[in-house]
């Protein structure tokens, strides 16, 4: 049973995401699995993590990464199947890993069992009070039922073969559920039934602030802008206490962690007593590499948990975003236009100076690390790679290509499926050919290179990882005046973290102790312009 006077796991845990297509391939058919994910772990866990997230890895046509779920219950065979998820399970538990899944409950694949059966019950049919099917407007309901957009591009509904429309926020392979339906929500009360008793350690949950949509479906004021009528709608909450249920049902330290891009003031609402014990602060990440932006973004998010359970989750990449070091090394953008208010501000294009990006990538890490909460890395950040920009247009997967008429190039340049070793072919991911195309300049960032470097991101982020396991975890947030504004300084115990975001050095006061740890080469007293360091009293250092 679960010790309830010791400290929750996931409450100051830093959790590794795998992507799972891109991650490993076992069988050399170019994509990645489970049973790659197995043979690699030593490499997750030597970086010094507490859980490893699995991308969906469940049965679906893969029109979109795996988030278009056709069944719940299984694992695709393309993964390798149940037999590889017991092995990786047990593998990772040996090396003292949780494993999360990802739970997709906004929608799912249209060859779900369920959509099919709706599909040839018709109008007025029990089966298609599953999902959100509506008749249209105009004379023969040939107009969408209302004006909303698909985040992907498009319009956000689709017409059947009898003259109904169903509702899709994302590509058109991907029908919205109904969240008023009793079915539907005591069938993702069994699913994640089934995946505890598997013996898995939490969820993350896809867009879960999204799954309730306004009564109605009412038009929008502006079909071009944000769709507050498809998220946050108070009804989510209610589906979050079951869950949170069944959770503490089972007596073991399980998590729940919910994907919430919203404002940092509203997010709070998610990790209230009895909800989700975790949500993304997506905030962070969404911020230029400037000190005003960054203090900013985390005195807001702070300032919201007075009143929760949970606590925040701190993330600089996901399968989901432009990879940091080309974030931050942006130079010169290119016009972008988006449905997607999320994607314009981290999903930009245009020319990216790498060296400077990777310097302040190594720096907002350190910052993120040092903060109160969890942690969630990016496979790959570790190594430092960029984002791929420059995949062939015939290459790219991502629906958001398509629906957009090829003017978002979306997120498969995050996706490349990761370099292990210089001189194999497909540098170590796979025999075959990589389900996307790695560039040649991966060879530069690949794993047993930088095994072989003590200065290579990858020996920073186990370094840094295991400097943050001496930071007490209950220690609170506290600011110090650096005297300039464009260096940050807080306080967390004993602990001073120190961030440069501009381009002259800084002298670092004594009074805060002798360097654990900095991005740079010297002994700490200086630190170099786009640079961070972590000082300690000199007892401890």
């Amino acid at each position: 049973m679960l010790d309830s006077s010791a400290p929750a796991w996931w409450r100051s845990s830093v959790v590794y995401q795998l992507y799972v297509k891109s991650f490993a391939d076992s069988t050399g058919d170019g994509t990645g699995d489970l049973d790659g994910v197995t043979a690699h772990l030593d490499h997750v866990a030597s970086l010094g993590v507490d859980a490893v997230w699995l991308n969906p890895c469940y049965p679906s046509p893969d029109r979109d990464g795996g988030y278009d779920v056709a069944d719940y219950l299984t694992v695709d065979e393309r993964y390798g199947g149940l037999p590889a998820f017991e092995r990786l399970r047990d593998a990772a538990h040996a090396r003292g890993l949780r494993l999360l899944m990802d739970l997709v409950p906004n929608h799912c694949s249209d060859q779900h069992v369920w959509f099919q059966q709706a599909l040839a019950a018709g109008p007025g049919s029990r089966e298609r009070e599953r999902f959100l099917f509506a008749d249209g407007r105009g004379a023969a309901g040939e107009e969408p039922p209302n004006n909303w957009r698909s985040t992907f591009g498009g319009p956000a509904w689709t017409r059947v073969h009898d003259g109904q429309w169903y509702l899709h926020s994302f590509d058109s392979s991907q029908p919205d559920f109904n969240w008023d339906d009793p079915e539907v929500r005591e069938s993702f009360e069994y699913v994640l039934a089934t995946w505890f008793e598997r013996g898995i350690d939490g969820f993350r949950i896809d867009v879960a602030y999204a799954m309730v949509k306004a009564a109605g479906l009412p038009d929008l004021e502006d079909p071009d802008g944000e769709n507050h009528y498809s998220w946050n709608q108070p009804g989510v909450h209610d589906i979050f206490k079951r869950w949170r249920a069944v959770a503490d049902s089972y007596g073991r330290d399980l998590t729940l962690l919910g994907e919430v891009w919203l404002p940092p003031g509203d997010v709070a609402d998610y990790i209230r007593p009895g909800e989700l014990h975790q949500v993304f602060y997506f905030d962070l990440m969404q911020q230029p590499f400037e000190a005003d932006a960054f203090r900013t973004s985390v005195q807001e998010t702070l300032a919201g948990l007075d009143d929760v359970e949970g606590v925040p989750t701190w993330t600089l990449n996901s399968h989901d975003v432009h990879r940091a070091v080309t974030r931050y090394g942006l130079v010169e953008r290119e016009p972008m236009t988006s449905p997607d208010a999320n994607a314009l501000r981290t999903r930009a294009r245009g020319r990216v100076d790498v060296a400077l990006g990777s310097r302040r990538a190594r720096a907002a890490l350190l910052f993120t690390l040092a903060l109160p909460g969890s942690v969630y890395l990016y496979q790959g950040e570790e190594l430092g790679l960029p984002e791929v920009q420059d995949l062939p247009a015939g290459s790219r997967q991502d629906p958001i290509w398509e629906r957009s008429a090829h003017t978002e190039h979306g997120r498969d340049g995050c996706r490349v499926p990761l370099p292990w070793r210089v001189d194999e072919p497909g540098l170590g991911f796979t025999t075959g050919t990589p389900w996307l195309p790695q560039p040649d300049w991966f060879a530069d960032l690949a794993v047993d290179r930088q095994d072989a470097d003590p200065q290579s991101m990858l020996a920073f982020y186990r370094r840094a990882l295991a400097a943050r396991r001496e930071i007490d975890p209950a220690a609170g947030l506290s600011w110090l005046e650096a005297g300039r504004d464009d260096v940050l300084a807080f306080r967390r115990g004993d602990l001073v973290a120190v961030t440069v975001f501009g381009d002259r050095p800084f002298a670092v006061p004594a009074a805060w102790g002798v360097a654990v740890i900095t991005t740079d080469d010297g002994d700490g007293t200086e630190l170099t312009g786009a640079s961070a360091g972590w000082y300690t009293p000199a007892s401890r250092a």
